[in-house]
């Protein structure tokens, strides 16, 4: 599944809505100091009115969308800068265009149950806790061609954490690497 490089990876941080993925990249990116964008930050305002409303994104509606975050992983990659992107990235469709590379997944995998105890205590997000089914039946987990980690969502996002840099044998950057966060 991971295959080691010498060069820092750039991380996509993906499952679905309230997996924790804009917390683990944060805590991420905080240990190794790496660049970070989330996402959903990323959404042309379509999409988040659409979610907003209580309305799943179609594939058409998502297309723009990861080609905004295909060019931010690509000039990262190019760069040699390591960083860190969250994306739900459900679908094998969707992973294709963002993968690459240098360019390694890292799925936060856990039951509908605790994920949906999640979204309840979430508050000031557009995804709605309503549309998680819609995210879950979307959802095809990665397969072995892929270049991917899985983490079940059952440690604190610290431990989660710590556990992607054990796993993938990250640096922080100055820690004998050469990038620079940007």
């Amino acid at each position: 599944m991971m295959a080691k490089t010498a060069q820092q990876p750039v991380l996509v941080i993906m499952g679905v809505s309230g997996s924790g993925k804009s917390t683990v990249a944060g805590v991420l990116a905080g240990k190794l100091g790496w660049d970070l964008a989330e996402g959903d930050d990323l959404h042309p305002e379509a999409n988040v009115a659409k979610m907003h409303s209580g309305q799943a994104l179609s594939d058409e509606d998502r297309w723009p969308w990861l080609g905004i975050i295909s060019d931010w992983i690509r000039e990262h990659v190019d760069a040699g800068t390591p960083a860190i992107i969250t994306c739900s990235a459900l679908k094998k469709k969707y992973r294709d265009v963002l993968r690459g590379e240098g360019v390694v997944f890292v799925f936060l995998q856990g039951s509908k149950d605790k994920i949906s105890d999640r979204l309840a205590s979430r508050h000031g997000h557009f995804m709605p806790p309503s549309l998680l089914e819609s995210q879950f039946d979307a959802l095809e987990e990665p397969t072995q061609d892929e270049n991917y980690i899985s983490l079940c969502v059952s440690a604190s996002p610290a431990e989660e954490a710590d556990e992607v840099i054990e796993r993938l044998g990250l640096r922080p950057v100055g820690a004998g690497t050469e990038a620079t966060a940007s």
